[in-house]
């Protein structure tokens, strides 16, 4: 049997407990030697919890570990570049929670990282690993929906935003609201489901709205509770059109507060042979039938009990163990930061931006 690879988890809070760290625990190829977290109890809690060798404060430490195969970031996002890039040039290889980098010149020192290193980098694309979304890219992928000329997608909450203090709510540490927090994940997701088609240009307006709202009603608040003199400078709101070089089109909503009736996970898609509505994880596909339209329910199950992340995170076992071509690549994920932060400045232009 091969040895087990090595790992560190870097950013021992919220992402890393609840899957990251269990997951590369619990795998049978992995072992977690190392934790790093800039606050001590964190890291040290983290570490006794998991059963965790050694504990670092400095990522920079870490990666002067010989023998050391994987690092596994989950720092704020405006760390993300910082880090992947000086783990590839340690002989490491990457997996980072999203958004890859807070900007395109981050995400592009990370592509470049990699290309020179011959590492794996790879970014969290979870949603891809849905029943939902393996059944609809095997349909389309068969042609079954003809077509696909047009599409929406999005996340809205009603009452979902990040502690008042947060460093989600600070740009300079984020990147932005949830347009990078959530779009990340559904555009990615329609993107990839579309056949990966070239954007061309972007159309987008973004809002703030609820900067001083205390409401929450979803598990991915914080309850608005102060955790340092922070403000609150990114959007609440972000709405926003994507053109593609096949003529296709996407719409995109994300939101962290809004006036609606209930929360809500979509993405529709309008093709010459079907359509479809994926809507809070439940699989609607519109077709014709017998001279009829049909409106079908596919039933979908999940094999064994690993959930979204876990899959993505044993997928990057495969693609170390060359087991596997990587589902997602840097490359994609610098086509992603480029695709927000023209949808980012759009709204600042107040006109549309070409790619």
């Amino acid at each position: 049997m091969d040895k087990k690879l090595k790992g560190a988890v870097i950013g021992t809070g919220g992402m890393a407990n609840w899957v990251h760290g269990e997951t590369f625990l619990n795998h049978p190829e992995t072992m977690l030697v190392a934790a790093c977290d800039i606050v001590p109890e964190k890291v040290e809690a983290f570490a006794k919890k998991l059963d965790v060798p050694k504990t670092f404060t400095d990522y920079r430490k870490v990666l002067k570990m010989r023998d050391l195969d994987f690092v596994d970031i989950c720092t704020p996002n405006v760390l993300h570049s910082e880090i992947a890039v000086a783990a590839l040039e340690a002989g490491k290889h990457v997996f980072c929670e999203k958004p890859d980098a807070v900007s395109v010149a981050e995400a592009q020192k990370m592509a470049d990282a990699a290309k020179a290193s011959g590492k794996t980098l790879m970014v969290m694309r979870n949603n891809r690993y849905s029943v939902a979304a393996q059944f609809l890219r095997k349909y389309i992928g068969d042609g079954m929906m003809g077509e696909i000329y047009t599409g929406r997608c999005g996340w809205v909450r009603r009452r979902g935003l990040p502690g008042r203090g947060s460093w989600f709510a600070d740009k300079k540490m984020s990147g932005g609201g949830p347009l990078i927090d959530l779009g990340v994940h559904y555009i990615d997701l329609a993107m990839w489901l579309m056949g990966d088609p070239k954007p061309v240009s972007v159309s987008g307006s973004t809002y703030c709205k609820f900067a001083d709202n205390v409401l929450a009603d979803t598990l991915y608040s914080s309850g608005r509770t102060r955790e340092s003199d922070r403000g609150y400078d990114v959007e609440d709101l972000a709405i926003g059109f994507i053109r593609f070089a096949n003529g296709a089109s996407l719409q995109v909503e994300f939101s962290w507060a809004s006036n609606v009736e209930e929360e809500e996970r979509f993405i529709e898609f309008r093709g010459t042979r079907s359509g479809c509505h994926l809507r809070n994880g439940a699989l609607k596909v519109y077709t014709e039938s017998g001279g009829q339209l049909s409106d079908l329910s596919p039933r979908l199950h999940r094999p064994g009990n690993l959930n979204d992340h876990a899959l993505h995170l044993h997928h990057f076992v495969d693609v170390i163990k060359k087991r596997a071509e990587p589902i997602n690549t840097p490359e994609t994920g610098l086509d992603m930061i480029k695709i927000l932060s023209a949808l980012y400045e759009s709204a600042e232009k107040g006109a549309e931006v070409r790619l």
